[in-house]
């Protein structure tokens, strides 16, 4: 049997994930980057950037149901939307479910992330690149945000990790920009890693967050190629009893949106606001650190 390649992912030092390039389709090494997109036989197609997954087809759609459905469905009467990042397509797919909806902005930084990604990764979009209500702007999130005249119900940041060029989708810059840009009793979301790994991710987010929204708390889901136990998605908002809706107003929402759901469902939903102790342990010390400030 022939000997096959095998990426190895470099995210953590001292341990890490490997697969099998059973096929490689694309790959630009270039100073700036190194991107590659591969057939593996239990993930699908993988693209990973700089020695870091992003995606695979095999799992996506547990983070992106999750990135869209909460909020969506926690808010109830959403009409605008706007989605940082996403270049992928997958976001938009599920955010164009929603029929209510009457206008979704999606901000990539570089145009020819959503044409590669249209080429190499079209189960991701599905064609959602065509829904009318779409209106796709390139430029630079935490520019948009804070040039717009526009104001959303929803914002759903789907960033990579906070290092290199992700890392402005980390910063109070970006965060106030986006508390500008929502609508009262809009809801914003973003990933933010896997917590117990990334700890120090969650607990500044959680600090700059808190500086402008009243309600802020992450969420979770376990996604397999995200290694490492939960990734946390940050949640902010003005109003709490968002984070807090009974089951059986949300088995409602979801029945009258009418979702094709592989992991999202409302017990979902409610249970994903229950976070580990550490991770709480860790928010508590640091929300007291701030009080005795």
């Amino acid at each position: 049997m022939a000997h096959k390649e095998m990426w190895y992912e470099t995210l953590h030092a001292g341990f890490g994930q490997y697969f099998t390039v059973d096929n490689e389709l694309y790959r630009e090494k270039t100073a700036h980057q190194d991107l590659i997109i591969f057939e593996n036989a239990q993930m699908g197609r993988v693209m990973a950037l700089d020695g870091v997954v992003q995606t695979t087809e095999r799992d996506e759609f547990i983070y992106h149901e999750m990135m869209t459905h909460v909020p969506l469905l926690a808010h109830g009467a959403a009409k605008r939307v706007l989605i940082i990042g996403g270049g992928d397509g997958a976001m938009l797919r599920e955010v164009s479910r929603h029929q209510q909806l009457e206008s979704i902005t999606m901000v990539e930084i570089d145009a020819g992330v959503v044409t590669f990604c249209q080429q190499y990764l079209p189960n991701h979009s599905q064609g959602a690149y065509n829904d009318p209500r779409l209106n796709l702007v390139i430029d630079d999130g935490v520019n948009f945000v804070n040039q717009t005249q526009d104001k959303f119900d929803v914002i759903i940041s789907d960033c990579t990790d906070p290092v290199g060029p992700g890392e402005s989708l980390f910063t109070s810059e970006f965060y106030a920009g986006c508390k500008k840009a929502l609508n009262p009793g809009g809801i914003f979301v973003a990933q933010n890693g896997v917590c117990f790994l990334q700890q120090e991710e969650a607990i500044n987010s959680h600090r700059k967050l808190s500086h402008y929204f009243s309600d802020v708390s992450f969420y979770q889901a376990a996604i397999p190629t995200y290694y490492g136990g939960i990734m946390t998605f940050a949640w902010a908002s003005d109003n709490a009893a968002l984070r807090q809706l009974d089951l059986a107003t949300l088995q409602t929402r979801f029945a009258e949106a009418g979702l094709p759901c592989r992991y999202y469902n409302p017990a979902i939903h409610v249970g994903s606001f229950a976070l580990p102790q550490y991770l709480l342990n860790a928010l508590y010390k640091e929300v007291n650190q701030i009080a005795k400030a």
